[in-house]
């Protein structure tokens, strides 16, 4: 088993800047709902430095369909961070009774609207409407989720594109903690082109291109790998990033001592008395005794999350901005 004294030595500069909580037996908490409140902060004091130049404030605009009590709480938790964070925002509420092509007319109107920088569609959508041509008729500079194909496609070549912000949060917290990656072996559950894979893409990808990957030697488990062959390729990973919203699939034996564990998946557990609990797929209390550092559920990825989406919404911002300022300077 790793030693702490062994982490300590490698990480120092991380213990430093303090961005973990606490120190659970081996393991390390990952506090992400700490890192996002800083994030969060320098995100402020980036807008109030942009405005104090004379630019309009960020715009994010979300669509919200139907009723669904966590979605509504999602969406709610995006707009109280970009409150904060001096985000203009809004919420467009529509009944889950509209077509797909009512939707589409309300996000053309958005993607038309200069005032608007960023657009957000909260997933998952009412039976009936095709979520893919939805992502796809955000246009791909507004589109702050980073699920359009053009924003896909460039994260696949590398090259500079807003990133799905899940992914986006798992990188922000090992580059935050200071995890040496460089060559390392990472080992992803899940392909979901949202989560899975993006993650498996900045992981792997070099660290000179465009996208702040990570050089990583990574490998994309799912559904259909042997569970005997996940344990081998675990048993390896110096990271392990699982995203498969299955309650316990990570145990103790499956972890090499001192690796870095990120749990993306929120699960709903049923308690005794009708109580909810949420739990991730990593089996924490077993093992965080032999991890290096680890992420709770709730409190690791799910605030990153939402940070990063408003770190891509003032990025997109920007990048309008530059194009405008583009397209001023070539008519005259």
């Amino acid at each position: 088993m790793l030693s702490l004294k062994n982490i300590f030595s490698t990480n120092t500069s991380y213990f430093k800047k303090l961005h973990t909580s606490q120190i659970l037996n081996s393991a390390i908490l990952i506090d992400g709902k700490k890192i996002a409140e800083e994030i969060k902060k320098e995100l402020k004091q980036n807008v109030d430095t942009w405005i104090n130049n004379g630019y309009k404030k960020p715009k994010l605009v979300a669509i919200l369909v139907g009723n669904d009590p966590s979605s509504k709480v999602y969406v709610k938790n995006k707009m109280n961070a970009a409150k904060f964070i001096g985000i203009e925002s809004n919420t467009i509420s529509m009944d889950d009774e509209i077509t797909q092509a009512q939707l589409i007319q309300q996000i053309v109107q958005l993607n038309e609207d200069p005032s608007v920088d960023g657009i957000l569609v909260q997933l998952p959508l009412p039976k009936g409407i095709e979520q893919r041509e939805i992502c796809e008729a955000i246009i791909p500079e507004k589109d702050v989720d980073g699920f359009h194909s053009t924003n896909i496609g460039n994260l696949t070549l590398n090259n500079s594109s807003i990133i799905p912000a899940t992914a986006l949060a798992v990188v922000e917290l090992i580059k935050r903690i200071h995890f040496d990656t460089i060559g390392k072996n990472a080992v992803i559950i899940g392909r979901s082109k949202h989560v899975g894979l993006p993650i498996a893409l900045l992981l792997h990808a070099d660290s000179k291109g465009e996208s702040g990957a990570l050089d990583m030697t990574t490998t994309i488990c799912h559904r259909y790998t042997p569970k005997s062959e996940l344990v081998r390729f675990t048993k390896s990973a110096d990271l392990i990033v699982s995203a498969a919203g299955r309650e316990h699939l990570i145990t103790q034996e499956m972890v090499k001592p001192g690796a870095c564990i990120i749990d993306v998946a929120i699960i709903q557990k049923d308690l005794q008395n009708s109580k909810k609990k949420l739990v991730g797929d990593v089996d924490f209390e077993s093992v965080k005794e032999v991890a290096g550092f680890i992420t709770p559920v709730p409190g690791g990825v799910g605030p990153m999350t939402v940070a990063m989406l408003m770190k891509n919404t003032v990025n997109a911002a920007k990048r309008r901005a530059a194009n405008v300022r583009a397209k001023v300077f070539m008519s005259n």
